[in-house]
């Protein structure tokens, strides 16, 4: 997920980081050890139990889901989805009765069970009371052991995983649409599952809905598919709980290449195949660099701007935000990080949310890889040092417990408080040192067996460091010691061994900034011209905490900061007004709050402008404006900065 590399400080503080989307160890679920049979230790069931993922009650030890099947009707009206789901299960205890699912606000209706003539017939079945963040515990009991369970069950109008827009809130204005964001933990808002990285399983859905509403889902989306409310679908490699994804509303389909294009709605397809035009290339980069693209199609679904993260590498259909495209193609490393995702996450994928490093860290380094490939080496240093300037802010304020890229089991009550920084930069930074200790020719071929080794598995922190001992330290000895190893994985902050990335064009940013604050000459037209946004960026993030006001008159008369369309300038320029009294541009503000559900882009400014009573009041009175059209999860994030600016010592404010 690409969604909160951003002012880090503040939204760790204050929000909840997600998991890829960039801006949150029991063996893998099908190429993993064999089941238990009755001849197993009792001590490797101990082990197995041990490991649990603690952010959700399944018990995959005892029973795993093999394959879901949903059968879903969608209804805007009532704001739900209507069906059920069916499980084909793997009894991996041959002692063990009772399935244990992971639901948050559902209605469950019935559970039957398939016995062993065919035929269907009812089972006991338990809804535990709901803890804030895990949600209900479901229980079924199922004394034959049977080989397919179904729930029948409807969503919740409020289910934290569903996104429900009136037409209003549309680009078209006519139809109104859908969407889901399952990670961290949401999918079990949607689909009672084990709701769990650990578990992997194959998919099919029927899916019915109003005609004028196109349905697609992170399985074998055809282009050419007719518009008529009934559609199936078929995922047939297995994949974990949070990248199972439902879209519906007025979208149509724009190729980019045989294996490639964009849904959007009308408006907006066009515009956002010219900008993603390079995916293709970005395909080809990567499968040269580890290995072939093992999804069949890679198709982008650019959706309203409430969307809460920047993308969400759904397979077969990178979930996007409107707001990286701006014309220039200077933001699309978001669709570098979604489709690197597709070897770093979707095909290796962490077992638990203490393990994201596995997806993000993999996923940026990845990323930055492509980047440079295709846009060069300035550009991927210079998105590198962005990220690390933020990284070092966060480290400043965050509990070194989080700064570990492999976390101890219960530092995160939440999977979506974890540090989006450590995660996703750290961990890349991290990759980089292994890079230049052991060169590329040696490295690149590690990652790429790698990804062969592990491929449609979960796994561990601890199976990558097994791995990488026998496969890089052990191989080429003398280059990195297990203590290097230990220290970044395990070591809270940056390590000393970090390599430094330098950035010449940064460097003439900052001269430029420089001789703005000392002597107030403004940098010539002729060189900001042809600045790319991450220089843009640079140039604010590395200005004083406040301006004056005058100060900031000049820089907004010379270059409109003041309701720009790029929400990568907006989200730095924006906080930088609020701390310095800039009222010209609160109106301009409270439209972009207003307009935009990105976290990413939105957190900072609500967090600077709840920090003064007047700000606070834009801030509410911004927010009951913008609710509607926010995703569930940014209006818990907004709702958390406000709720503790108000009451700071209020228990549970974050």
């Amino acid at each position: 997920m690409r969604s909160s590399i951003l002012t880090v400080c503040l939204v760790a503080a204050l929000t909840a980081a997600a998991g890829c989307s960039r801006d949150a160890a029991t063996p893998a679920a099908d190429t993993a050890k064999p089941a238990a049979t009755p001849e197993a230790k009792v001590s490797d069931t101990a082990v197995a139990a041990a490991n649990r993922d603690e952010h959700s009650y399944a018990q995959p030890d005892l029973v795993r889901i093999d394959d879901l099947a949903l059968q879903l009707a969608v209804d805007f009206a009532s704001k739900t989805l209507t069906g059920s789901a069916t499980y084909t299960l793997e009894w991996t205890d041959p002692k063990a009765t009772e399935l244990a699912l992971d639901t948050r606000d559902l209605k469950i209706e019935k559970v039957l069970g398939e016995r062993s003539d065919g035929k269907w017939s009812d089972l006991t079945f338990a809804l535990a009371t709901p803890d804030k963040t895990l949600g209900s515990k479901l229980t079924i009991q199922s004394p034959e052991r049977n080989k397919r369970i179904r729930v029948s069950y409807v969503t919740s109008p409020g289910a934290s995983g569903l996104q429900w827009l009136e037409p209003s809130m549309t680009q078209g204005k006519k139809t109104p649409f859908m969407f889901s964001q399952s990670q961290q933990i949401h999918a079990r808002s949607w689909v009672p599952l084990q709701d769990t990285p650990a578990v992997r399983f194959t998919y099919t859905a029927h899916i019915t809905g109003p005609k004028d509403a196109m349905v697609l889902m992170s399985a074998d989306n055809d282009p050419k598919a007719a518009r008529d409310g009934d559609y199936s679908f078929k995922m047939p490699q297995k994949i974990p709980s949070y990248l199972l994804a439902i879209a519906a509303g007025d979208l149509v389909f724009q190729p980019i290449s045989n294996r490639s294009g964009v849904w959007a709605e009308p408006a907006m397809a066009k515009k956002a195949a010219s900008e993603f035009a390079d995916t293709e290339k970005m395909m080809e980069t990567t499968e040269q660099l580890y290995g072939p693209y093992r999804w069949e199609r890679y198709d982008i679904l650019v959706l309203p701007p409430s969307f809460p993260y920047g993308g969400m590498e759904n397979p077969r259909l990178t979930f996007a935000t409107p707001t990286v495209i701006v014309g220039d193609k200077s933001l699309v490393s978001l669709v570098a990080h979604e489709l690197a995702h597709s070897w770093s996450g979707n095909l290796v994928t962490f077992s638990s949310s203490k393990d994201a490093w596995l997806n993000e860290g993999f996923t940026s380094y990845v990323e930055n890889r492509i980047v440079e490939a295709l846009y060069g080496k300035e550009r991927s240093d210079m998105e590198s040092v962005i990220g690390r300037n933020e990284l070092a802010a966060e480290f400043k304020t965050i509990d070194p417990k989080l700064q570990a890229l492999a976390l101890k089991p219960g530092t995160l009550k939440d999977p979506d408080e974890a540090s989006s920084a450590t995660v996703y930069t750290k961990g890349a930074w991290f990759l980089q040192f292994l890079e230049q200790r052991y060169g590329r020719d040696v490295f690149d071929p590690f990652l790429r067996g790698y990804f062969d080794h592990f491929a449609f598995q979960s796994i561990s922190t601890a199976q990558f460091v097994d791995y990488a001992k026998a496969n890089l330290l052990a191989k080429h000895p003398g280059k990195v010691s297990e203590a290097e190893l230990d220290e970044w994985i395990y070591g809270p902050g940056v390590p000393k061994s970090a390599p430094a990335t330098v950035s010449p064009r940064f460097d003439a940013v900052d001269a430029a900034r420089k001789a703005w604050i000392d002597a107030g000459t403004l940098p010539d037209k002729a060189l900001t011209a042809k600045w790319s946004t991450q220089e843009w960026v640079h140039f604010i993030e590395g200005m004083p905490s406040t301006l004056s006001v005058d100060q900031l008159k000049a820089l907004d008369g010379a270059y409109k900061f003041t309701g720009t369309p790029n929400g990568e300038i907006a989200q730095r320029w924006y906080p930088l007004a609020v701390r310095s009294g800039y009222h010209q541009a609160d109106e301009a503000i409270a439209a972009f709050l207003s307009t935009i559900g990105r976290r990413k882009l939105i957190m900072p400014t609500y967090g600077e402008l709840v920090k003064t009573p007047e700000g606070l009041k834009l801030a509410e009175d911004t927010f009951a404006k913008a609710r509607p059209g926010y995703h569930p999860i940014t209006t818990g994030s907004v709702e958390a900065v406000i709720a503790k600016a108000k009451n700071p010592a209020a228990t549970g404010a974050q």
